[in-house]
């Protein structure tokens, strides 16, 4: 079934895993897409780079040292010098062997676990080639009613739409805007990411009377704990977005908490 963001189109509030199950396997990982299905995602959002010879790789930095045993930016390698590295025994040990994995291996893993990506791109170098190499992944795999492409850099998603008939799009910002409609309008989104922090009820409202979906973000259990240990909630304004119908997608790092939020009584 194709994946309508809107929760209202799509009968449910969507669960998201933050780049998989983040808090459980490493991120931007085939395990990780799978772990985030298994504590109830049904949408992962995802990030993604250029290889050397132009290969799209499920990858957050440019820079392969934070979540590989590799050294130096990952345009600097071909799609075979980066599948000899190990992407899992950063996170633990029962990771060890993990590897990188182009975008069609994620499109086909997210086919066979029933679920819809959200493909950031953080290419920065060359995102037009990535745009290039987008389209005819999205063909390949038949995956354009799967998949929302979504980027910080609003103007790439226009180039990206421009490019791939039919290819909806999700602008991220984590800044309160004072119209976010006209904002979403300018880029031709389907969909905005907002934090938790900067989330407002009255902006969701108007989103939604555009019919735009909105995503929100929660933070990690860590850093909702430091907060809530110094008096403040903030999960407080989600809890309500959510029993308000003014949420439709439910991002974080650790699946099992958001779908214990998205599956609470209202």
């Amino acid at each position: 079934m194709p994946y309508r963001p809107l929760a209202a189109e799509a009968g449910f509030v969507h669960v998201c895993g933050h780049r998989g199950h983040s808090i459980g396997a490493p991120e931007n990982t085939v395990p990780a897409l799978e772990a985030a299905v298994a504590h109830g995602a049904n949408v992962c959002e995802i990030d993604v780079v250029l290889s050397a010879d132009d290969e799209i790789v499920m990858i957050h930095d440019e820079i392969l040292d934070r979540t590989t045993d590799g050294r130096g930016r990952v345009a600097a390698r071909t799609l075979t010098e980066l599948r000899r590295l190990d992407a899992g025994a950063w996170f633990e040990p029962r990771f060890a062997g993990t590897r990188l994995a182009t975008l069609g291996e994620a499109l086909a893993a997210a086919r066979r676990l029933g679920l819809a990506l959200l493909v950031e791109i953080k290419e920065r170098q060359r995102p037009d080639r990535l745009i290039e190499r987008l389209a005819a992944l999205l063909g390949e795999h038949r995956a354009l009613d799967d998949v929302l492409v979504i980027s910080f850099d609003h103007p790439s998603l226009l180039r990206a739409q421009a490019r791939i008939p039919g290819l909806r799009t999700e602008i991220i910002t984590h800044a309160r805007h004072a119209d976010p409609v006209a904002l979403a309008r300018r880029a031709g989104a389907t969909s905005v990411a907002i934090e938790a922090d900067m989330f407002h009820p009255d902006d969701a409202a108007a989103l939604h009377a555009a019919g735009i979906a909105t995503r929100v973000t929660v933070p990690r259990p860590e850093r909702i704990a430091l907060r809530r240990g110094y008096g403040l909630d903030p999960l407080a304004p989600v809890i309500a977005g959510l029993r308000d119908g003014l949420i439709d997608v439910l991002a974080g790092d650790d699946v099992r908490a958001v779908r214990a939020l998205v599956d609470a009584p209202g």
